[in-house]
């Protein structure tokens, strides 16, 4: 099989598009490079660092949404258990482990081939995808690592129903 690439000009770089909703949203953003931006998002249970990267080989938009909650060794096994049975439920995105920090990380990508251009909507809702992933699941991390909860136990413990008013 060949494929065959082409190469196109865009019109502006992706990682603006970021800074305009960073901006808009009136986040705290740093610039890091023309490629990339870092924004801090406060969250209901802790603040998020979003970092977007614009990865050029693969026309992909990289997004990396990390929280300070370090994993102890002791924990590891636990947490990659959770990992497992939370990504399993996700349709977008995936938890990772970054074992040498002991980082819990949220990361998608957005696919840009052919030379697309990311409109402000698609950037909304890959970077609110990620923030309602991180609130969602940093409880069950949280009783995981703190309380040495069982996954099971911790993930059941976030996602429950709630039925009837009180």
């Amino acid at each position: 099989m060949n494929l065959q690439t082409a190469d196109l000009a865009r019109d502006s770089h992706p990682v603006d598009v970021i800074e305009q909703v960073a901006h808009t949203n009136d986040w705290s953003f740093e610039r890091t490079g023309d490629d990339e931006i870092a924004i801090s998002v406060a969250g209901s249970w802790t603040d998020y660092h979003v970092s977007f990267s614009w990865m050029e080989d693969f026309e992909a938009l990289h997004l990396a949404c990390a929280f300070d909650l370090k994993v102890p060794e002791a924990r590891t096994f636990e947490v990659l258990r959770l990992l497992s049975l939370i990504n399993e439920q996700l349709l977008f995105g995936h938890f990772d482990l970054w074992e040498q920090e002991g980082a819990i990380m949220f990361r998608q990508s957005l696919l840009l081939c052919g030379g697309a251009e990311p409109n402000i909507q698609q950037v909304e809702v890959l970077l609110t995808s990620a923030l309602e992933a991180c609130e969602c699941y940093y409880q069950a991390f949280s009783f995981v690592v703190w309380s040495n909860s069982s996954a099971k136990d911790a993930l059941a413990g976030v996602l429950f129903d709630t039925a009837g008013n009180a």
